[in-house]
């Protein structure tokens, strides 16, 4: 898919502040300091738009992307560790889940592991959720470009074993190993009538 124009819309905290007009939207979700903005930069080939930084937690709010005036990326807060207050992290996941289980137009939830660790107890937890309320979904390994090639297959067999095979994509936010898998599984949902 090609890429004509990636903006913010909005920040939000709860239903009543998310986009109203019905627009289809991913959601890009994982715990903190995956890469999850890296990705989104990488895969809309645009710098910054989704804020990055070393300090794990920075994404504390849901934002919302208009991706060529069709449909939404919205990037959801990391779970896990992160270095913000407890009272924040504690909203986090009402916050997430309100989304997750309320948003109609949600059509994919890009759920992200890191390949060089494989999946976390949460993210098992996450991919039980998706699975239980019937929320289609793939799981993306990023850091894919840290692991040499043999690394990287065994990482991706043991992710498969436990998160479902054909589900997990390795991708590099530097290389963009994996980019076209994903906007296929993308373009699947947003484009369809």
């Amino acid at each position: 898919m090609k890429v004509t124009s990636a903006e913010f819309i909005k920040s939000a905290t709860a239903p009543e502040h998310y986009p109203l007009d019905r627009r289809r939207e991913v959601a890009f979700m994982g715990r903190s300091n995956v890469g999850k903005s890296s990705l989104l930069n990488s895969l809309l080939g645009v710098k910054g738009l989704a804020r990055t930084s070393s300090t794990p937690g920075r994404t504390q709010l849901i934002n919302f992307f208009l991706i060529n005036q069709a449909f939404y990326f919205v990037d959801l807060p990391g779970y896990g560790y992160a270095r913000v207050p407890t009272e924040i992290k504690n909203e986090w996941g009402p916050m997430i889940e309100k989304y997750l289980a309320s948003r109609d137009n949600l059509v994919l939830s890009i759920a992200i592991i890191d390949a060089r660790h494989g999946p976390t107890k949460l993210d098992l937890m996450l991919k039980e959720w998706l699975e239980t309320n019937d929320k289609p979904f793939i799981v993306v390994a990023t850091k894919a470009d840290k692991l040499s090639n043999n690394k990287l297959s065994a990482s991706m067999k043991s992710a498969e074993e436990s998160l479902g095979k054909g589900r997990v994509i390795p991708y590099s936010a530097i290389t963009r190993r994996g980019a076209d898998r994903i906007w296929k599984e993308i373009a699947a949902r947003t484009l369809s009538r």
